[in-house]
Formats: C-alpha cells, sequence, structure tokens
C-alpha cells in the first residue's frame, strides 16, 4: 500500500517593508532556488520557530538587517506548495544593508507598479502586489 497523503506544506516568511512610496526588493543570487528573480526578500521557517523570528533570522542572513516585525499583512500558498506569511516590517535606514553574496546578488527599492514590470519576478509576490495596488492590503503611508 503507497501512501497517497501529500507532504506538509513548506512555509515561509516575507518581509513587506516600505519606505517613501517604494518596497525593499531583492534579486536573488545565481546560487539559490529561482536565480536572478526579483522578489521580496524572505525565506523558510525552521521547526519550532515563529513567524516573525524566521522574519528576524531570514534578514539578517540575506542583507545583515536587523528589523522589527509589525503585522502580518496577508498570507497566501504559492503553486509549489509553500505557504507564506506576508509581514510589514520595519527597518533602520541610518544601518546599512549588506546583501549576503550567497543568497542577494542586489537590493532595489521599487514601487508595487515598478515591481509588477519585472519580467523576473517571481510569481509568487505579484498577486500581493496586485493587492497592494487594488486597495485590498494597505500599507502604511510614510
Amino acid at each position: 500500500m503507497t501512501d497517497s497523503a501529500e507532504p506538509p506544506a513548506r512555509c515561509g516568511v516575507v518581509a513587506v517593508i516600505p519606505r517613501g512610496g517604494q518596497l525593499l526588493v531583492i534579486r536573488r543570487s545565481q546560487h539559490v532556488v529561482a536565480p536572478g528573480a526579483f522578489c521580496f526578500p524572505g525565506g523558510g521557517i525552521e521547526a519550532g520557530e515563529t513567524e516573525p523570528a524566521a522574519l528576524i533570522r531570514e534578514l539578517n542572513e540575506e542583507l545583515g538587517a536587523v528589523v522589527q516585525p509589525r503585522e502580518r499583512l496577508w498570507h497566501s500558498i504559492t503553486p509549489w506548495n509553500v505557504t507564506l506569511a506576508w509581514w510589514l516590517a520595519a527597518w533602520n535606514p541610518s544601518e546599512p544593508l549588506m546583501p549576503n553574496p550567497a543568497e542577494v546578488e542586489s537590493v532595489h527599492w521599487l514601487s508595487p507598479a515598478e515591481m509588477l514590470e519585472l519580467p523576473e519576478l517571481l510569481s509568487s509576490n505579484r498577486e500581493f502586489l496586485e493587492r497592494v495596488l487594488s486597495g485590498a492590503i494597505q500599507l502604511p503611508a510614510d
């Protein structure tokens, strides 16, 4: 007899960091899944880890950034069965971002509309951005 149950979904966190009408965006390095893709920073939640703790750890690993999770904005499930928690986070702009070259090729500040124009944008980011532009998801004004 074979086990027909699907494996448990993987879970991840996504950091949404606004600044002056723009959002923090990374281009993934050539050494990770979806190389060269543009996306919000974030990553997998480890066993026993809370969403805020994962967000703090992932941003530190990817960008050397210390962030403060503010509120969960949304959740989604990707076509590849990854459950994502989208978190509004604060970062002190006086602290430099130091991209980890093993994970991040470059860092950008783009508006939601500019992000949607990127052909290399991860598909999981499109629905979130469309919801922001439609007003379904509200980001704080600066």
